[in-house]
This record gives structure tokens, sequence and C-alpha cells, in this order.
């Protein structure tokens, strides 16, 4: 064991773990162990954390592991996790909503009604937390983070702590553009008043909208592709159905007969199996399409 890792495991007790198992923390259930995985309780800690470490090492934040594609080696890295202080939601001002990046969407959704306020109900549909929903500008329904975010608090590897106004933030469909090195710890929001019975009917409406489409209650990480809306009209879905044999499968990573956007594990799929249909997909709607479609999940590696 090298020095450094001794000092943090002296350093850092109860909080860090060597070779620890992924499978389990993320919705495909896929996956191997991480070098290093550090549980931050409060921004204290990992800034203490970051400063140890000095950038020597690959980072991985993981959130609620929702949209995460994990290999089945050792990742060579540092997986950190957000807890306790990063998990706390409070009401800053009448419209303003103050959470920490581990907190999930669906709860800040619930949040939202119960202090009457509109413009979050599509949360209610988004697997994941508020850090991931921000980086990734994740959305349903016609709504997206970049229309409820008024800032984003961050801290960088380096462990420099800074705010970033939505306005200064180049959103795009699916990406924030914000820097891979910058770890997101709370955000704040703006909804609009709004009668708590009608937003719970939307909520209500939109789960069930969702029920019908996509697969639920399955080892499946959401939307594999990004509808590519540079490229084309259609929908990636539409993509993959004229493109792609919807029965076609790796081991037991299959297309979800739901939504073929949404790739399933039915048992024990491995990364490699999961890999091998995200290419095979990918390269079939090229050929026939000339369509390049990019990943939504993030792959870990």
């Amino acid at each position: 064991m090298s020095k450094v890792l001794r000092e943090l495991l002296s350093e850092f007790n109860n909080n860090i773990k060597l070779d620890y198992d992924l499978k389990k923390k993320n919705w495909f259930n896929i996956g191997g162990k991480a070098k290093i995985y550090f549980k931050a309780d409060n921004l204290k800690t990992l800034i203490k954390f970051l400063k140890k470490i000095d950038n020597k090492e690959k980072i991985f934040i993981l959130g609620g592991g929702s949209n995460t594609l994990i290999t089945d080696k050792t990742f060579n890295g540092v997986v950190i996790k957000l807890t306790n202080n990063f998990n706390n939601i409070s009401l800053h001002s009448k419209e303003i909503i103050i959470a920490g990046s581990a907190v999930s969407d669906k709860l800040l959704s619930e949040f939202a009604m119960e202090n009457s306020l509109g413009g979050f109900e599509f949360l209610s549909c988004i697997p994941g937390t508020v850090g991931g929903g921000i980086k990734m500008n994740a959305g349903c329904f016609q709504r997206e983070f970049k229309d409820i975010l008024i800032s984003v608090q961050a801290i960088n590897k380096t462990g420099q702590v800074i705010t970033i106004p939505s306005k200064d933030i180049n959103f795009k469909y699916r990406d924030s553009g914000l820097s891979d090195d910058l770890i997101f710890l709370s955000a704040s929001f703006k909804g609009f008043k709004k009668n708590r019975d009608l937003i719970n009917k939307e909520i209500t409406y939109l789960k069930k909208k969702k029920e019908q489409s996509q697969p639920t209650r399955m080892k499946t990480s959401g939307s594999t592709f990004k509808n590519p809306v540079d490229q084309s009209d259609k929908k990636v879905w539409q993509l993959i159905k004229e493109s792609v044999p919807l029965k076609k499968s790796f081991g037991e990573a299959s297309i979800s007969e739901k939504h073929c956007n949404f790739f399933v594990n039915k048992g024990n799929a491995k990364f490699e199996d999961m890999k091998k249909l995200i290419n095979f997909v990918s390269e079939s709607v090229f050929k026939k399409t000339g369509v390049k479609l990019e990943t939504e999940i993030k792959i870990l590696e």
C-alpha cells in the first residue's frame, strides 16, 4: 500500500474504503470495484480530501447511479459519494428553493409541491440527483433543469468554491457545458406559486404517462442515447426501431420491449455485454441513417 493510501485511511477512517464494490450502487446493477471510494459528509471534509489527493487521481462523482454504466474491472481512481450535508433542502424565499446536489430530483419535486411551488413537476419523472441533473441538463416533457435553475455552487478539484449563475451556463440539450473538474455542491431554483392540488394532479398525470411508455422496476439506466437534435427530425427511438433488430441481445443485455432507447440488464449482464449492445445499436443506426448517436448514459471505465 502506498504512503498516500495509508495516510488517507488514517485521516478519513470511516469515510474511505478501498476496493469498494460498485455493482449495487447503480441502476444497471453492473460493475466492479473502485480503487478508492470516499463518502463526503460535508464541505470541510471534501475540501480536505481533495487537497490531500492533490488532483493526482481520476475522480468520478457518483450520484443516484441512474444513468451510469460501470466497468467490471477495478476503476483505477476515486469514486466520491456526497452524503449528509449535501442532502439538505430548504425554502430560501417564497419562490426559491435551495437544494444540495445529493438531493433526489423526486424529493425536490415533492418539496416544491409541499410548498405550493409550480415548475418542478417534471422532476418527479427524472431518476437521479440534483447534481447529475444540472450536469446533463436533464429533462422530460418539454422541461429541463435550465428552466428552473438560478445558480449552482461548485468546487473545483483543487478545493476552491465558486458560484455560477445560470445565465453564465451555456445550456444545450442534455448538456450544461460545465467542466468535468467541477463538483456540484448545491443549487438554487425558482418556481412560481401554484395550487398544491393542481401540482399533484400534474405529477400524477406525468408519472402515468411515463409508466405507459418506459420500463419500470427493471435494471435499466434510462435513455441510452440523446435525441440527435442537430442531425435528424426523428427521435432516437424511431431511428433505432428502423435500423436495429429489436430482439438483438448480448448475453443478458437487451433492448427494452417497452421503449427501444432503454437497455435492460435481464439478469446478470456484464459491462462488456452492455457496451457491445450500445456499440451495435450506434453502428447500426449510423449505417442505416447516417446519424451518429451520442450516449446519454455516462460510461465509467
